[in-house]
């Protein structure tokens, strides 16, 4: 068995590791992040000292947005399928932007496309615009998380349009926030997946070339080859979500039309005085109100309620306008319990909501 190097997680450093393991002269690498908290829990779940399993050439750290963080094993297959078929859907290898942290998935596959391309990416500084503009690859690409789209759509609109596609993934992305960019003429596609699929495996509704999308009573399942081997040291959680070639999400979904909804995790259902809700239907809603700029509804234990719906509301408006405008269309018993206004949600690295942080400051 291989030993696991663990690498700076600058662009740098990122990118030399990947290249060797992409061209076999490399050794399996983890990324580290540069918080020394971050860091640590990278070093517990990769667990640098212990025997690697076979095939490995880098291991992740998930996010741990809201539970513990794992060490996921992706292949050297893996990693190329994930980039090849991505090239394949854009409509062929470009010079890629990177705006993301390369220590989770999203980030460094953004290398692994450009070493593939044989184009060096540009590494993001502190304007968008900048970087956009000393781009020179005859197709250009970038990927980023919601919050980054909607603020470049306010401020660099036009670098945003001198892409040949935009990947939004790390969250679900607000229809509001789609139509915006649609109507700004920006290619901005989002996409579905996470560190244990390679990145993206579902791209506007639609998976990519080899990937398979089933379910199994709600729960979205996803076959194909930019799927991990299985979590670090963690042989019976691995069997647990990986059965006969399929990986068992926590995410429930269904076909619209022929392409993949997702609707939300399974555990985003909770039960409130007797009343089951779905939690996503509740955020949705919310974000349709033209005076809520961000929000993230959640379930919180509750003696009385067993629980109670809280949301989180970046905007002006009020409790009891919220739950009014979220009785129009969904029923009463859904709405708000709680509204928490913020100046802005708690973000990870990884830009998707801190739900711990917020779970923290309610309970």
């Amino acid at each position: 068995m291989s030993t696991l190097r663990l690498v700076p997680g600058t662009p740098d450093a990122v990118l030399s590791a990947l290249s060797g393991v992409l061209d076999g002269s490399g050794t399996p690498f983890a990324p580290l992040p540069p918080d020394p908290a971050d860091a640590a829990r990278v070093r517990q779940a990769a667990a640098p000292d212990e025997p690697l399993e076979d095939g490995c050439a880098v291991v992740l750290t998930t996010s741990g947005s809201s539970g513990e963080p794992k060490g996921v094993l992706l292949s050297r297959d893996a990693l190329i399928a994930s980039a090849t078929s991505t090239h394949d859907r854009l409509g062929g290898p470009g010079q890629w932007l990177l705006p993301m942290k390369p220590y989770f998935v999203g980030g460094l596959q953004i290398l692994t496309r450009s070493v593939l391309a044989g184009l060096a990416p540009v590494v993001m500084g502190e304007s968008f615009s900048a970087a956009a503009a000393s781009m020179t690859g005859p197709r250009r690409y970038t990927a980023m998380v919601p919050t980054q789209l909607a603020r470049y759509l306010e401020t660099d609109l036009d670098a945003l349009r001198s892409f040949d596609a935009i990947i939004i993934g790390g969250a679900a992305t607000p229809p509001g926030l789609k139509a915006r960019a649609a109507e700004a003429g920006v290619t901005a596609i989002p996409a579905y997946g996470m560190t244990e699929t390679g990145s993206g495996c579902v791209y506007a509704g639609e998976p990519l070339v080899g990937t398979s999308i089933d379910f199994d009573d709600g729960r979205i399942l996803i076959k194909g080859p930019t799927l991990f081997s299985g979590y670090r040291l963690r042989p019976e959680l691995t069997a647990e979500v990986l059965r006969d070639g399929w990986f068992r999400t926590q995410d429930r979904g269904q076909l619209v039309d022929g392409r993949l909804q997702v609707i939300g995790r399974l555990d985003d259902v909770v039960i409130s005085g007797g009343v089951n809700v779905t939690l996503p239907s509740v955020q949705a809603r919310l974000l349709e109100h033209p005076a809520v700029a961000d929000a993230v509804v959640l379930g919180v234990p509750d003696a009385e309620w067993g629980s109670r719906v809280v949301a989180f509301v970046v905007g002006d408006a009020g409790r009891d306008e919220l739950r009014d405008f979220v009785a129009e269309v969904l029923p009463r018993t859904w709405a708000p319990r709680e509204v928490v206004p913020m100046s802005a949600l708690p973000m990870l690295a990884s830009g998707k909501v801190d739900r711990r942080r917020l779970l923290e400051g309610v309970r």
